[in-house]
């Protein structure tokens, strides 16, 4: 697999120097509706005339620089953050060598427009808003199709590195999206060409469509995807066996990532594939990266060791329940069992603290599953609440992924800081209106001690004198670098390894000495995160012995591989 930089590679769709392939570019006003190709005002005297677009541009010839300065202008001019997303669509539609340009130009400043939390409002307008297809869809009514459906977006066996697949069913906080879903799976992937050079040419998005269990959708007149309740059990998994081995033959060397699937599915898909394709879920094993990320940090402001913790996890998900599974792998590294690691977890859902017995356990939630006879005192023997949790444990660590706003309670917090010097708060459920508590809250209610990290940007909280910064703990720090380091050592696999290294290296990027400092890197400088995630990643790859690539300069390699946006010269004949 040559990699997304690879000069190599005879990429006709990125529009290389190649002489000889520049005749088959698109012609006239073709070439002006191919953002793969267009660059506007910036088309040369000598370009317009060649490739037949004179008199179809105004004359001035403008660089991408004073382009991409025009856009940015009219970014500032829309009116919301939902109008400057479907703004920033609209450019990518047209150019995507300028989309990316403005992106990363001013990636700190409008990863929130692009990626969460505005793209929870883009979701819900998609069907309303929507313009042009953009990706492949599959039908649960047509998995017969799912090869041909692949084979029509145009990309050859070497031609993809990358491809992001939803179902739509569990998107970020705001649920059953449907087809609506595929407004995830694009700027999932913008996010990757933004932060870690991903070439934007060599990506496919995918909406695997099952239907929908939401109403407003069911009943909306502009609904684009199947209209119709959800379809589970041998069907639906007849989709996405037939979408693994189609994708997995017909590119061979892509990573395959999947995104935003309910509870019931997220899980077992990947248990189901991991050991048998190069995939990888964000959702569980990236949000898992980035959290421990933080938390390596926080250990180190807080003088404490991972096999010392004690944590409670408000939301056992698949989020939570990933999140979990590698602080533990963690913990056994430090010196505990995997049973004894396994009870330092106390996890809290919908029906209260998991205990053994329960009806309603989920397969992967049962390993942390309380003993029944632990809280037979608790609650009167009924449903143990979070706070009567907190009271019991007395958690050095608190994570929320419950979607639950203001759960984490003033009350909570105090009791938790009553017993714990530095405690570490981690609400992390987005969209912003969410999440289990407010940064200043957890920070005033503690008297500054408490170590934050939430999944949405906050402000700096100014307590007692010092103004503390609050870590964001975006996956944006940790899936781009994973995914680039696995294309990059060309992975058969994604191992915990790997996870491990990525989010080792994301902690290793933070300066916890300053009071008041944040526990994650600056969201503004992803390129270098990514950069010296994919770096460690790579070098995990080839430890744990699925790397294909032999990589002498993992850093160069890296540096190598990562695209920028640019208009690459074209040599035509005069």
């Amino acid at each position: 697999m040559s990699g997304p930089g690879d000069q190599s590679d005879v990429d006709l769709m990125a529009m290389k120097t190649d002489p000889t392939i520049t005749d088959s570019l698109p012609r006239g006003r073709a070439l002006l509706r191919d953002p793969r190709c267009n660059r506007g005002t910036a088309f040369t005297a000598h370009e317009r005339s060649v490739l037949g677009l004179d008199g179809l541009l105004p004359p001035a010839v403008l660089s991408l620089d004073v382009q991409t300065r025009r856009s940015y202008e009219q970014y500032l001019a829309q009116s919301d953050d939902l109008a400057r997303n479907t703004f920033l669509a609209a450019v990518r539609h047209r150019n995507e060598v300028l989309f990316y340009k403005l992106l990363e130009e001013h990636l700190q400043e409008m990863l929130p427009v692009v990626y969460t939390p505005v793209v929870a409002q883009a979701i819900e307008h998609y069907s309303t808003e929507f313009r042009r297809p953009d990706g492949v869809y599959l039908s649960v009514y047509d998995i017969d199709g799912v090869e041909s459906a692949l084979r029509n977006y145009g990309l050859g066996a070497g031609d993809v590195d990358l491809i992001v697949a939803t179902d739509g069913e569990g998107l970020l906080g705001i649920g059953d999206w449907g087809a609506n879903g595929m407004n995830i799976a694009v700027g999932k992937l913008a996010i990757y060409t933004a932060a870690a050079g991903v070439h934007p040419n060599r990506v496919i998005p995918v909406m695997l469509d099952a239907g929908t269990d939401n109403e407003v959708l069911l009943d909306d007149p502009f609904y684009v995807g199947n209209r119709h309740a959800r379809v589970r059990g041998e069907r639906y998994d007849a989709l996405i066996a037939a979408y693994v081995e189609c994708a997995q033959r017909l590119f061979p060397d892509a990573l395959l990532h999947w995104e935003d699937f309910g509870p019931a599915n997220a899980r077992r898909i990947l248990l189901d594939y991991r050991d048998r394709a190069c995939t990888f879920n964000d959702d569980i094993q990236g949000t898992g990266a980035i959290v421990l990320a933080a938390v390596l940090a926080g250990m180190r402001v807080a003088g404490t060791r991972a096999s010392e913790q004690r944590i409670v996890i408000f939301g056992a998900g698949s989020a939570g329940v990933g999140i979990a599974d590698q602080l533990r792998t963690v913990m056994v590294a430090d010196g505990l069992d995997a049973d004894e690691a396994t009870r330092r977890f106390w996890c809290v859902d919908r029906q209260g603290l998991l205990v053994d017995g329960m009806n309603d356990l989920r397969d992967f939630q049962q390993p942390y599953a309380r003993p029944r006879s632990e809280v037979a005192g608790w609650a009167n023997g009924g449903s143990i609440g979070l706070a009567e949790v907190v009271a019991h444990v007395r958690p050095t660590m608190l994570i929320g992924t419950s979607a639950q706003n203001r759960a984490f309670t003033e009350a909570i917090i105090r009791e938790m800081a009553a017993h714990v010097e530095r405690p570490m708060v981690l609400p992390l459920s987005n969209p912003t209106k969410r999440i289990e508590a407010v940064p200043a809250d957890i920070i005033n209610w503690t008297d500054g001690r408490a170590l934050v990290a939430t999944g949405t940007p906050w402000d700096p909280v100014a307590c007692r004198g010092t103004d503390y910064v609050i870590g964001q703990a975006n996956n944006a720090l940790s899936y781009p670098g994973i995914g680039l380091g696995a294309i990059v050592a060309r992975a058969t696999r994604v191992t915990d390894g790997m996870l491990l290294a990525a989010a080792d290296a994301i902690a290793g990027l933070v300066d916890v000495g300053p009071p008041g400092a944040g526990l994650l890197p600056n969201v503004g400088n992803l390129r270098a995160t990514s950069s010296t995630v994919a770096v460690a990643v790579a070098r995990a790859a080839a430890q744990d012995g699925v790397a294909q690539a032999d990589l002498a300069d993992p850093v160069q390699a890296v540096q190598d591989a990562m695209w920028r946006a640019a208009y690459p010269p074209l040599e035509l004949e005069r």
